[in-house]
């Protein structure tokens, strides 16, 4: 049952923040909604996080500018014109249209990445003397940050401030933390599916619908949030339309409800907007109806078919010995991020979180090529790590310190390793 947020007292406000025994977590389908702290005191209470994160990627930059130094490679092309980054300042200059078209008749047109970070790239280099590229950097360093507010308010909205600290943490040291400092859009979309999704769970159906909009203008996956926003819609009109006193009888509508629905049915309108909208714009430019972006994803041989290919891709590793190594590596990897998935609807987190977390996963895992690039189309899955993040903050601060300070440096290091190398992150 979802109910619409209340005005809490100070003491109920500062409990439900904390970590008690048996009280963290309700029922999958319970929403316990409060009210959002001022600005400026969510910010003072997000500060450590935030500290934390800055401090995470400055250690993976300068782990990436020795290395490349060392390999005499400039990192900051790396993080800027290479692979995706290209595409996206492609855009940004020349706006839609260019393609090219491979010796084996595959076609990769621009048409697949969507528009919001390259308008954003566009309006930096309007505005400044950056050019696209600097730009798409500029608002990926900017989105990163924004991006570990979210994920710190979303986790410390339901289980507490120092798990919501240990949460953007986890999220910073990720293997492909590095990506967060790219002109890639993962940066972008986290931010703006963490808000939207934060904008539920205090009850903004406005601001989750608007975030959802925007967040469908950057990504395919977009939809995950869509879906989040509406489940979470769909649920709270079946709460208001069945809530009963105890003698069967409805009960009295509250003051406000009429305008609540309002806002609410108006997010979900907003919602599906972004997605949406550029599809059917693509299958307009395209001629092809609105099955036109599935026709551009085509070309890139880039589908959804249930994990089918990538089912095999993991299976044509055990042909030989080495290999076999990466194999093994790739299922571990499934398998921790299936279990991650089951301990979250074991400890009912909040249904949007869910359904949110469920169709990032499955589109990342489920598409039919750039088996490579699977750990970072997983990075917006942020709820993953609520349950690692919870378990940490259970612990002494010295060892959950010591615990991310090591899995940091390791982050680091494989993150420049990992962009130094031949192939797309």
């Amino acid at each position: 049952m979802w109910r619409t947020p209340l005005p809490p007292t100070s003491s109920t406000h500062r409990a439900a923040g904390r970590l008690r025994p048996g009280s963290i977590i309700g029922p999958v389908t319970v929403l316990e909604t409060r009210a959002a702290p001022p600005r400026a005191g969510a910010l003072r209470r997000a500060a450590p996080a935030l500290a934390g994160y800055a401090a995470v990627r400055a250690l993976g930059l300068l782990a990436l500018f020795l290395w490349s130094a060392a390999r005499d490679k400039n990192a900051y092309t790396l993080l800027t014109a290479r692979w995706d980054a290209l595409w996206y300042v492609r855009v940004a200059e020349l706006g839609y249209g260019y393609e090219v078209r491979l010796a084996n008749g595959d076609v990769h047109s621009n048409l697949a990445f969507f528009p919001l970070l390259p308008w954003l790239e566009r309006l930096v280099a309007a505005v400044s003397p950056l050019s696209y590229a600097d730009g798409g950097f500029l608002v990926s360093l900017c989105a990163s940050l924004a991006a570990a507010w979210g994920v710190f308010a979303v986790a410390d909205h339901v289980y507490g401030r120092r798990a919501g600290v240990c949460a953007v943490l986890l999220w910073a040291v990720l293997p492909v933390g590095i990506v967060q400092s790219m002109a890639y859009s993962e940066s972008l979309f986290t931010a703006l599916a963490a808000w939207s999704l934060y904008a539920v769970l205090t009850g903004r159906w406005v601001t989750a619908g608007a975030l959802a909009l925007s967040a469908g203008l950057t990504r395919p996956v977009g939809l995950a949030v869509v879906a989040a926003v509406w489940v979470a819609a769909v649920a709270s009109f079946v709460r208001d339309g069945g809530a009963a006193q105890p003698d069967g009888a409805r009960s009295a509508p509250r003051a406000g409800a009429p305008a609540t629905r309002a806002r609410r049915f108006l997010g979900m309108l907003l919602a599906p907007l972004g997605t949406a909208g550029y599809v059917l714009w693509v299958g307009h430019h395209t001629g092809r109806g609105p099955l036109g972006y599935l026709e551009v994803q085509a070309g890139w041989r880039n589908g959804f078919d249930g994990g089918y290919a990538f089912g095999r891709f993991v299976a044509d590793k055990f042909t030989s010995f080495p290999s076999a190594l990466a194999g093994v590596g790739l299922i571990l990897g499934v398998a921790s991020v299936v279990w991650l998935y089951g301990t979250g609807v074991r400890q009912r987190q909040p249904l949007p979180l869910l359904v949110y977390t469920g169709l990032v996963t499955a589109l990342a895992l489920c598409a039919s090529s750039y088996f490579g690039s699977k750990p970072r189309l997983l990075m917006p899955a942020f709820p993953l790590l609520l349950p690692l993040a919870l378990a940490l903050a259970k612990t002494h601060t010295r060892r959950s310190a010591a615990v991310l300070g090591a899995v940091g440096v390791a982050s680091a290091v494989y993150g420049a390793f990992w962009l130094n190398g031949s192939g797309p992150p």
